[in-house]
Parts: C-alpha cells; sequence; structure tokens
C-alpha cells in the first residue's frame, strides 16, 4: 500500500498523512482517522524511518515518576552523562506517580518532535500499550521489563531473595513484608515474590498479620509499620520493598523502644543515601540506578535512526549491603 492508497483509505490527504508521520501539527480528527487505519492496515511508510534519520533535532524526552526520588536522580544522572556527551539535550518530565500524567507526556512526545524516549516506569496499563506502539520513534524503558520494547531493569527479585536469606541466616522465624502494590512488577511483585520464595525454600511462612502495603507517600510506611508491630507478638524482621519505607519502620520502632537488630532486623532495597542516616544503619541491596542510566542512554542512541530494531533487554546486577541493622549476634 502507498502513501496515496493510504490516504485514500483514511479518509485523508497526503499531505495529512505526511505531517502525521512527521510529527508535524494535526487536527484531532484526522489523526484518530491515521491511527485507525494504522491498525486496521498496518501501514507504515518507508520515509517515515528517512525522516527519523535526517530531521534529528539532538533533543530526548524523560519521563520520571518522581522528581525527589534519589533512584530517579541517579538514572538521570546516568542518562545525561551519556547524551551530553553525544550533543544532546533532555526534556525532563515529573509524573509525580500518576499514570494519567504518564499518558499525557509519551502522547506529548508522540505529537511533538523529539528524536527518542526514555521512560521510568511504575506501573503499565492498556492505555500505555496502546500509545506506546504508535510511537514512531524509539523508547526505552528503565526499571521495568516490557515486551516489544528495549528494557534496562534490575534483578529485583533475586535481590530480594538474597536479603531474606540473609535475615533467615541470622534466626529470623518470624518475617514481616512492608511493600508496595503488586502491580509494580519491579518494586512490587518481583521484590514480593523474591522475599516469598526464600521463605518457602526454608519452610517459613508469611503470617498475614505480619503483611502490608504501602503507598507513595511520606508516612505510609510508618502507618504500615504501625499496623505490623502493634499486636501481642512482634516479628523478628522485616522486609521493606524501599529504603524510605525501612527508614519510617525504623522510626516507628524507635519511638516505642523497639530495638533493632535485637528485637528485630530491618532491611530495604536501594541502598540510598537514607540508610546512612537512620538511627541504625540499614541493611540494603544497592541497586545500580546510575548504570541503569548510562546503559539505557546508548541503548537509546543505538536506535536512533534506524527503521527497525530488535528490543534488548538488560537486567543489572545487585549488591547486598550488610549494615548493623541485621547485624545480630
Amino acid at each position: 500500500m502507498n502513501i496515496s492508497e493510504f490516504a485514500e483509505y483514511a479518509g485523508v490527504s497526503k499531505s495529512a498523512v505526511s505531517r502525521y508521520f512527521n510529527n508535524g501539527y494535526l487536527g484531532d480528527d484526522k489523526r484518530e482517522k491515521i491511527e485507525k487505519a494504522i491498525e486496521e492496515t498496518g501501514y507504515s511508510p518507508s520515509f517515515s524511518a528517512q525522516a527519523i534519520k535526517t530531521r534529528v533535532t539532538k533533543l530526548v524526552g524523560v519521563i520520571i515518576p518522581k522528581l525527589s526520588s534519589e533512584s530517579c536522580a541517579r538514572i538521570t544522572e546516568g542518562i545525561s552523562q551519556v547524551l551530553y556527551d553525544y550533543g544532546y539535550q533532555i526534556l525532563l518530565v515529573n509524573t509525580a506517580n500518576d499514570y494519567n500524567k504518564e499518558i499525557e507526556y509519551l502522547d506529548l512526545f508522540r505529537q511533538n518532535r523529539v528524536d527518542g524516549v526514555i521512560f521510568l516506569a511504575t506501573i503499565f496499563t492498556d492505555v500505555h500499550r496502546s500509545l506506546m506502539n504508535k510511537m514512531h520513534i524509539p523508547v526505552v524503558v528503565v526499571g521495568q521489563q516490557y515486551k516489544g520494547f528495549s528494557c534496562v531493569c534490575h534483578d529485583d527479585y533475586g535481590a530480594a531473595y538474597a536479603l531474606a536469606e540473609l535475615m533467615i541466616s541470622k534466626g529470623a522465624k518470624r518475617p514481616a513484608y512492608i511493600g508496595v502494590t503488586d502491580d509494580d512488577k519491579a518494586a512490587g511483585e518481583a521484590r514480593h515474590n523474591g522475599f516469598l520464595k526464600a521463605l518457602s525454600d526454608n519452610n517459613i511462612r508469611l503470617e498475614k498479620q505480619y503483611s502490608a502495603i504501602s503507598e507513595f507517600n511520606v508516612d505510609s510506611g510508618y502507618k504500615c509499620a504501625k499496623k505490623i508491630l502493634s499486636g501481642n507478638e512482634l516479628p523478628d524482621c522485616i522486609f521493606c520493598a524501599t529504603d524510605n519505607i525501612a527508614a519510617e519502620a525504623m522510626l516507628f520502632c524507635c519511638e516505642n523502644g523497639i530495638k533493632i537488630p535485637d528485637d528485630i532486623m530491618i532491611c530495604g532495597m536501594g541502598d540510598s543515601k537514607i540508610g546512612a542516616i537512620t538511627s541504625v544503619p540499614l541493611t540494603s541491596a544497592r541497586l545500580h540506578y546510575k548504570t541503569a542510566g548510562i546503559e539505557a542512554a546508548q541503548m537509546l542512541l543505538n536506535s536512533i535512526g534506524r527503521s527497525s530494531d530488535v528490543p534488548k533487554i538488560m537486567k543489572l546486577d545487585y549488591e547486598i549491603v550488610e549494615r548493623e541493622s541485621t547485624n545480630r549476634a
């Protein structure tokens, strides 16, 4: 199917089709007709790839979930380090963990000329999938594995398993878990499953009263710790899906006379700076966030200008950093 045939099928002019594939201005009605026709025919003109090759803007869109997050800052630092060396600038947008804003910014970058997008993802929906499939520029996902797209992710499962094993080796028999929603496949589901697998391999059960899910806000981890630690019998360790949650759990323990690690061991994930300034230094899994940014930027640069590119998955390793919060004799 050539461009004239496709334009006739879609019910628009050839110039409208050309503007669409070159990210030019186009009214919503014509854009919807063209996108509907693409879905029905699978049409993709050869000049689209050539346009990407020749009309380089040296701009890359970067979508992050939280501006104040240390992990996001470290990833962005890695991205910037690579892109600036190649003469690119980044357009950084913050979604504040609002999935609707993720959709909004993905669509913004789709309709406005950038050479590619790096997406620090948390939760994917069908709307994400539909919109990302319509992108005519390369997209690299950081922090999650997402079928059909190049990704740089962490071994969240393995790190969670190793941390649980560490506390079990120190004598833990009544574990607790404070995580985030399993809709987040990395920080939520993978870390949860890694923790549970370590328990299963050691014939230990996670009791319902010792499990809680934290929201992405300042005091939710504290409230979860209060819920878990207010019963008649305390757990002897808490796995926390993030260092921030762990810090809030440690604060509750400190305020309520619960000694760490003698009464309860606590660990987190991410090895962020907050773990070094908690009342008791925090054991954590070091995830290589800056490296993730560097690799994602390089992956994107390798994809820019290519008409087709096989998606690549890069899973980064972790290091367990043991500190006093699990240092039980």
